[in-house]
């Protein structure tokens, strides 16, 4: 079979950014007690009338302009998100129809902020089979639109963005070496949206209680991430005969910063190796990997022949690995 290559990339954040200044007028915190605690300085909104269709169009467009992809060339899209515009239609098929990929498939992934990973596992698989020719990958959130901005556990960290890689069969050793997906349910109540489902309809109640927000139990998920980073990095580096130290570069979901570090001190990586942008974007959900990954290639911190390690996790739990070849 044939690998999957990253031949195009994308990323789009809101223009309004909030600042950790303008959150200490909202809640009870301060800059200091957030950077010391996420590393998070400032993040970027949406304004009222975007959604995460519109962000994932901006990044889709840069990706396929870059990869010199006309939309009717597009296969299959896949969207990883959190968040999306609403149950139905997809927001792929938003995103399909304002493209204008007249000849594609669409779908949503998902996998809470593993969506990144999860995403490119599906679209690869359909390059390696030689069922399609080419893929759209995608993650977009809007996170700020199911944050409880009176719960300071939560708002300092979640953020809207998207980022968009398109895959088409590789030439020679480049493209995505493997990947790995794995989830738990019995970690669900540490990180869940409870309400907005069909078991919890919007009701009165439910809006009340402020069920169709994010919730969080920060302490045990950091203490779970930690490891499920760890445990699918060495599990996807083993079956592949590399070693941490293989590793050029590590791409790792920009959840908060002393999760990344501890994650990185467990593999035995040095920070140098590591693409973080966090401080400027905070937790960006399933649009946060790709978002990374693009600044690392436009910083020109990719090279060819690179060895990329990507890793997420995500509420349900959700995690998962993809190891590429540059």
């Amino acid at each position: 079979m044939k690998r999957a290559q990253i031949v195009g990339i994308g990323a789009y954040a809101p223009q309004r950014v909030l600042t950790n200044s303008e959150l200490e007028k909202l809640i009870d915190t301060t800059d200091e007690w957030i950077v010391q605690r996420t590393g998070i300085r400032e993040r970027h909104i949406v304004d009222d009338n975007e959604g995460p269709a519109d962000l994932a169009l901006r990044a889709a467009r840069q990706a396929l302009d870059r990869a010199g992809v006309g939309p009717e060339e597009i296969d299959l899209i896949v969207v990883g998100t959190t968040a999306g515009d609403m149950l139905f239609p997809t927001t792929a098929n938003l995103l399909q129809h304002r493209l204008g990929c007249r000849n594609a498939g669409s779908m949503d992934v998902y996998a809470a902020c593993s969506g990144s990973v999860y995403s490119l596992s599906v679209g690869a698989q359909y390059i390696q089979t030689g069922k399609y020719e080419t893929v759209l990958c995608v993650g977009a959130e809007c996170l700020s639109r199911i944050t409880d901005f009176t719960d300071r556990g939560t708002c300092i960290l979640l953020a809207d963005a998207a980022g968009a890689a398109v895959l088409r069969p590789a030439d020679g050793e480049a493209g995505i070496i493997d990947t790995d997906l794995y989830s738990d349910g019995r970690y669900g109540e540490l990180l869940m949206l409870p309400a907005g489902g069909s078991r919890y309809p919007a009701t009165h109640e439910t809006v009340d209680k402020r069920m169709h927000f994010a919730k969080m139990k920060g302490n045990e998920v950091f203490k779970v991430a930690v490891r499920m980073f760890g445990d699918c990095a060495q599990r996807i580096l083993e079956r592949n005969g590399f070693k941490p130290t293989d590793i050029d570069l590590f791409v790792p979901h920009q959840a908060n910063l002393r999760i990344i570090e501890a994650a990185v001190k467990r593999l035995g990586l040095p920070m140098e190796r590591v693409i973080v942008n966090v401080e400027r974007y905070g937790n960006t959900g399933a649009a946060s990997v790709y978002v990374a990954l693009e600044e690392a290639w436009a910083t020109k911190r990719l090279r060819a022949g690179d060895l990329v390690l990507l890793a997420a996790f995500g509420g349900g739990f959700t995690w998962g690995a993809a190891l590429l070849r540059w």
